[in-house]
């Protein structure tokens, strides 16, 4: 009996395979592979406000140990590995918030531009626009967190012709001043105030400077967070009681500066600041239970902040689906 049914095993076995021979390569897939990725941008509904989320692109840092200061290598490495993230490249996102409120069209920070000082994965927010069905002439306020070189790149184009032909641009004068100043060519920030100059200058006419506290747009609050630029500002957006705060550079990385929020990084203009900035905001935005939207987080860069030990923890937000 048992000699039987290895019979019929192996008969079937055989048929299995013979069915296989014949079909070759008609049973494989058929399709060839795309080798694309799905647009880049993100939309999700705050109150009666739109907001579509737009990329720039991955912004490469390179070893951490230059960058992230004031705690051991090691242990820099370590938390990037026990997060899953690569130890020797730390890569940014660029995550940019446009705010439709239904009077206004509100973009937040511009990305890199045409310069690739930080290599060619930047300098994609105008495609993912086009991708996302927003004309850059439809853009009525550009608002910047400072004046860094991968936040206010994108204003003009290689050109120096304006990307936002009606839009206003929104800064802290402190910033504005601070990376337009000539006398500063000279200096370690040379590339930054070359840039700042050739994005900001072009648009002077149409430069709004707002204040701390103020809400110089519809729904839009401007809080101080200085330290990583004399000017640095984080945003408070509003509509029918939701909010989220847009944090500009207030922490770069989910993991090194949240874990270890005193951590210094060296593109700040004074670290001990930032990280007081840092803590003091975080806190009260953890304590607030308030959404928070960062530039540099992981894309869409959208989520919470709770308080962890010494430090906070960054909870993302599950993706909304608009119909």
């Amino acid at each position: 009996m048992t000699l039987d049914v290895s019979r019929r095993s192996l008969l079937a076995l055989g048929a299995g395979l013979g069915a296989n021979a014949l079909l070759g390569s008609s049973a494989m897939a058929r399709a060839p592979k795309l080798g694309t990725q799905t647009p880049y941008w993100h939309r999700f509904i705050l109150g009666d406000a739109e907001v579509t989320v737009v990329s720039d692109g991955p912004l490469p840092l390179g070893d951490p140990s230059g960058t992230f200061t004031g705690v051991p290598k090691e242990d820099v490495k370590k938390m990037l590995s026990d997060n899953f993230l690569s130890p020797d490249n730390v890569v940014l996102e660029q995550n940019s918030p446009i705010v439709n409120t239904g009077d206004k069209l509100i973009l937040f920070d511009t990305g890199m531009g045409s310069s690739k000082l930080f290599g060619n994965s930047t300098g994609r927010q105008q495609k993912s626009m086009m991708e996302a069905g927003i004309k850059p002439e439809d853009i009525d306020a550009v608002v910047c967190s400072h004046a860094h070189i991968d936040h206010i790149g994108g204003i003009v184009d290689a050109n120096n012709k304006p990307l936002f032909p009606n839009a206003q641009i929104y800064i802290s004068q402190t910033d504005f001043d601070f990376w337009t100043d000539e006398g500063k060519l000279g200096s370690a920030a040379k590339d930054f105030v070359v840039h700042a100059r050739k994005n900001l200058l072009p648009v002077r006419d149409r430069i709004v400077f707002f204040k701390d506290g103020q809400e110089f747009l519809p729904g839009v609050q401007a809080i101080a967070a200085p330290g990583h630029t004399v000017g640095h500002t984080i945003f408070m957006v509003s509509s029918a009681g939701k909010s989220f705060a847009f944090l500009g550079d207030l922490s770069h990385h989910s993991v090194l500066l949240l874990e270890r929020p005193r951590m210094e990084f060296s593109y700040d203009t004074d670290p001990k600041q930032a990280a007081e900035s840092r803590v003091k905001l975080l806190t009260m935005l953890a304590a607030n239970k308030t959404p928070v939207m960062s530039y540099h987080f992981a894309w869409p860069g959208y989520g919470h902040v709770a308080k962890a030990g010494e430090g906070f923890h960054y909870y993302p937000e599950a993706m909304q689906m608009t119909l």
